[in-house]
């Protein structure tokens, strides 16, 4: 039985794209990355959620998105800050360039009240790492949390 509807199947998907009729299941269809595949002609960024990495006292954490742009990727976040006074959240991301290099970026929030949004314009990365420590307002102090691996090339 299945295998008689896979002719008429493909004679009418066919049939349907010869008359120029709408093809609504390949506009509705969606990718993995939450994109429609209706905008596959306009070029679209590609998107990654990472997240929550917290510190060992679990009073700081952080989240965001990676995202492609024109000239590479874009990490992007919130870094929270849930400690008592006179304490602050720190968030260092560790990449690997295209060029074998390692690059670091480091954000510190010691405001309990509101997260503090951050961004790295990465370029063409091979790997990222995230993590998230502790400290006072001028260094990190401990608790950290392992470096976790927020995007790589290839999965």
């Amino acid at each position: 039985m299945r295998g008689a509807l896979r002719p008429l199947l493909g004679l009418t998907i066919a049939a349907a794209l010869g008359l120029g009729l709408p093809a609504t299941t390949a506009s509705a269809a969606v990718t993995a990355s939450g994109t429609s595949a209706a905008t596959a002609g306009v070029a679209t960024a590609e998107t990654w959620h990472w997240g929550p990495t917290a510190s060992t006292d679990t009073k700081g954490w952080a989240g965001g998105v990676i995202r492609s742009t024109g000239s590479g990727l874009r990490i992007s976040g919130d870094l929270y800050d849930a400690g008592g006074a006179r304490t602050c959240s720190w968030l260092k991301i560790k990449w690997l360039t295209d060029r074998g290099r390692y690059r670091v970026a480091t954000f510190k929030n010691c405001s309990r009240s509101s997260p503090l949004s951050f961004r790295v314009n990465a370029g063409y990365m091979l790997s990222s790492q995230a993590k998230v420590c502790r400290g006072t307002s001028v260094r990190i102090t401990g608790r950290c949390s392992g470096w976790d691996g927020v995007w790589s090339q290839g999965g």
